[in-house]
């Protein structure tokens, strides 16, 4: 936002300049509900006679004294900077300022719960918001070591990044904690919690013999719901698992696990003292594969100790090596050390969906990206950074050897604790324990953007047998980049029992526009050929058009998960490319789901067949397809087994295409019992996701939101009460869900979230045609006013996407062409949206010949 950007060249310039020893900061939460006390001193060298600059955001600044000199705030103190002049060769500087706590995830953050008015606190420093808290020099590559005091209520828990210590007593029902300075880190990982959680606690071995103490915290509202000893195991097989493949014993004093309410994303990987969302307590039934990805997620921010933490990158344009990393490494680690054990299915079904889908994106960009200044950083968190990123890191590993690759990272570990690095360091220690030469390698799928096809290419004789097999490969035009892949091909035939299973394998380098695949010449044409068998490879498949009328036919008896995840995948990419009907799709889907035993693929394979009946089909054909979406999901949780994951989906689904007075019927029932599933309890979360239905079909009215949220006046059920308020299907429901959040801040970031959420759930899509107009005069104001957080959400969340029309479509185009100077984060965010669009039209269009 305004003044609080910093350039990549500032930040290399300073780094120049300073070197820094140590944080002591001292912060008083006891002053009242808006603003707290916070003192830094921070010693740090520099050349002599040189000048630059310390980082913090804050209402007001009450000292700033350099090497004993006072200077005048007012003087020196600026948007989000503190000027330092005349620097000397060692320096202290002390900083005392009354900070702000925020509503938006970003900073210190300030929570009251409503069942009991107690007031939670928890930092997010990712990217640039220690300065919300502390001054700091906020930039990765400036680490030094951080001692905290905190002085807060006595009956609170404080927790950061070094073990708790006895608080002492400071005042009436007030004591001060002095946590012990921390190893070297960086700013955006330094933590603190405070307030009245509770704590389960434990402990482990590490490798190197010391005990490292666990802890478990959550609200205390919530601490029934919390099942802290499945986290305490998760963490004990992650950390055994990772000690023995990175060879390096775990690198900090503790581990301490918060799940921290209103957190703006799944987890933050503070050394030491890791920050989760409370949607990984569950307080109502949640899917198997939420489950699963809280699994994910605990050993994702658990790889982040090693990778990230203990060696960090200099700029944030390797921030997609700290995310891939933790991706992959995580992945693997649920994979072979934990019950999930078809993790890998569940990244095909989710994380390379995701990537494939940003990777098409007119933002697309090399997984080294461009990072000019924090403004780049924060746009992209995203599907390159993370899931394009995790793929090629899986590429890689196939690439040069699951066990050389290890021995790499190993190395990596031991020559960089507790430094800073870039890429290349890392693949000079993979290209020592390898052999292989990577530096082509990473211009060919670091430096560049866009994503490959491959197609079959198989000849047979009049007997079945391939008498030639080879692999094409094709670049978008725009990205006209052919690279190397090394990838499986598996050969599926009918079994005895009618199932289709593996016959045949080989792996093989694919590279250039054409690869001959001599191996499978001379053997019988199967009933199905798989490219990229296993998910070694990053590239879109398409699968032969005989293998494709198997496919569409027979995709439930595919017998392994992952080879009918990547089906579903290549099919769903050929929906969205205009290659394959919606409404095929849509058929593919219903007449296949039932059987499908992984709960992500059933997840990410409902969400969209919800976009391609909403979307993706042809206008005139749209409100039928929706219908019968409904109609079908009823059928099969009908069918489904008592209590099964599968039946809780297709429930959940049902609720959230309901749009028949057949389905509010069958909804209201399932409210007040007339209606049952075996095995389906109506808890409390559902009963709103329910609700959500009859409202989103003009079932319900706000009366009827209003008395579910005194039943359950939660945080949890003020979002969820958002939610379905901004559903109402009218335009009047629309535009004060809209005006709520535009004409005024104060909403906290969950209940802009879910207002968003609520704002785009429509059947009837001209509902938001009214609101077109004043989307694009507000978002250029709400991105100049508002933290970054909130003007991202704010921006994507009110985008009218459902209309998905030429109206929508010209009005993008007209915002962007008569804005060229707006904030590129900006126009990015708008882009997007734009291509979506863009995308929906021409489905439709196909869709409509069809």
């Amino acid at each position: 936002m305004p003044g609080q950007n910093l350039t990549r060249v500032e930040a290399t310039t300073r780094a120049g300049i300073v070197a820094v020893d140590s944080y002591v900061i001292d912060l008083d939460l006891t002053t009242g509900p808006e603003t707290f006390r916070s003192t830094t001193e921070v010693r740090f060298t520099a050349q002599a006679g040189s000048a630059t600059f310390i980082d913090l955001v804050a209402p007001t600044v009450h000292e700033v004294t350099l090497n004993g000199q006072s200077l005048d705030p007012a003087a020196v103190f600026a948007d989000s900077r503190i000027q330092l002049d005349g620097l000397a060769a060692e320096n202290t500087l002390r900083v005392v300022a009354d900070a702000a706590y925020t509503n938006s995830g970003e900073g210190l953050h300030r929570f009251v719960d409503p069942v009991d008015g107690e007031v939670y606190l928890y930092t997010q420093f990712e990217v640039p918001d220690a300065r919300r808290v502390y001054a700091a020099f906020e930039q990765p590559d400036l680490k030094a070591t951080f001692q905290f005091t905190v002085t807060a209520p006595s009956a609170w828990e404080v927790v950061s990044n070094s073990p708790t210590p006895e608080p002492v007593p400071a005042g009436e029902g007030t004591s001060t904690w002095s946590f012990e300075p921390t190893q070297r880190i960086s700013t955006y990982i330094t933590a603190i919690v405070a307030g009245p959680y509770v704590v389960q606690r434990s402990e482990l071995t590490s490798s190197d013999g010391r005990v490292i103490p666990l802890g478990v915290f959550c609200r205390a509202s919530l601490a029934e719901h919390m099942d802290a000893d499945y986290v305490f195991e998760k963490t004990r097989q992650g950390f055994a698992f990772y000690e023995e493949k990175f060879q390096y014993p775990y690198p900090f004093p503790k581990y301490d696990q918060l799940f921290v309410p209103e957190f703006n994303a799944g987890a933050m990987e503070n050394a030491g003292c890791v920050t989760f969302t409370e949607t990984y307590v569950f307080r109502s039934k949640v899917t198997d594969a939420i489950k699963e990805r809280r699994v994910v997620t605990i050993l994702h921010e658990l790889a982040h100790m090693w990778f990230g933490d203990l060696v960090t990158m200099k700029w944030w344009n390797d921030l997609w090596l700290n995310e891939s990393f933790a991706e992959w490494a995580s992945t693997l680690a649920t994979a072979e050390a934990t019950e999930w054990t078809e993790a890998w299915t569940t990244f095909a079904a989710m994380e390379k969906s995701w990537a494939y889908r940003q990777d098409q994106l007119p933002s697309t960009h090399p997984i080294v990206a461009t990072i000019n200044d924090l403004e780049d950083v924060q746009v992209n968190f995203d599907g390159i950074t993370y899931a394009k990123g995790g793929s090629v890191l899986k590429q890689l590993v196939a690439w040069v050897g699951i066990d050389a690759f290890m021995a790499g990272v190993a190395k990596y570990f031991a020559k960089h604790e507790y430094g800073n690095t870039e890429l290349v360091d890392l693949l000079t220690e993979l290209e020592t324990t390898s052999g292989r030469e990577l530096g082509s390698w990473s211009a060919l799928w670091l430096e560049t953007a866009g994503v490959n096809t491959l197609r079959p290419e198989i000849t047979v004789d009049d007997a079945g047998v391939v008498t030639s097999f080879a692999v094409l490969q094709s670049a978008p035009a725009d990205y006209p980049t052919i690279r190397p892949h090394r990838l499986a091909i598996g050969y599926y035939d009918t079994d005895a029992s009618g199932a289709l299973v593996r016959t045949h394998r080989v792996e093989l380098d694919v590279d250039g526009e054409r690869t001959e695949v001599p191996e499978l010449v001379g053997r019988a044409r199967p009933d199905l050929v798989l490219l990229n068998d296993d998910d070694l490879a990053y590239a879109k498949i398409r699968l032969d058009e005989a293998s494709l009328a198997v496919a569409i036919a027979h995709l439930a008896k595919i017998q392994d998960p992952l080879a009918r995840s990547l089906v579903w995948g290549s099919v769903w990419d050929a929906t969205r490319d205009g290659e394959t009907p919606a409404s095929d799709y849509v058929d593919l889907v219903l007449g296949n789901i039932a059987t499908e035993t992984e709960s992500t693929t059933i997840r990410t394979t409902l969400a969209q067949l919800a976009l391609a009946a909403r979307s993706y089909v042809a206008p005139a054909t749209r409100p039928q397809t929706v219908e019968t979406v409904g109609n079908r999901l009823w059928i099969l949780a009908q069918a489904a087994e008592a209590g099964s994951d599968a039946q809780f989906q297709f429930v959940k689904y049902f609720a959230a295409v309901a749009s028949s007075a057949a389905h509010t019927t069958t909804l209201r029932g399932l409210l007040d019992g007339s209606v049952t599933l075996d095995g389906l309890t109506i808890d409390t979360d559902l009963r709103w996701e329910i609700l959500d239905g009859l409202v989103l079909s003009g079932a319900a009215t706000a009366d009827e939101i209003d008395a579910t949220l005194a039943e359950d006046n939660t945080s949890n059920g003020q979002q969820s009460a958002a939610r379905a308020r901004a559903t109402i299907p009218t335009v009047e429901g629309k535009r004060a869900a809209f005006d709520s959040l535009v004409e005024s801040d104060t909403a906290p970031n969950a209940i802009v979230r879910s207002t968003t959420i609520g704002f785009g759930h429509v059947n009837d899509p001209e509902v938001l045609a009214s609101v077109v107009e004043p989307y694009f005069a507000a978002i250029e104001g709400l991105w100049e006013s508002r933290s970054y957080h909130i003007a991202e959400t704010l921006v994507e969340g009110l985008y009218p996407a459902a209309l998905a029309d030429e109206r929508l479509r010209d009005a993008t185009q007209a915002w962007l062409a008569a804005h060229p100077d707006a904030a590129p984060a900006l126009r990015r965010l708008v882009d997007e949206s734009l291509a979506g669009v863009e995308r929906a039209l021409r489905a439709q269009a196909v869709d409509a010949a069809r």
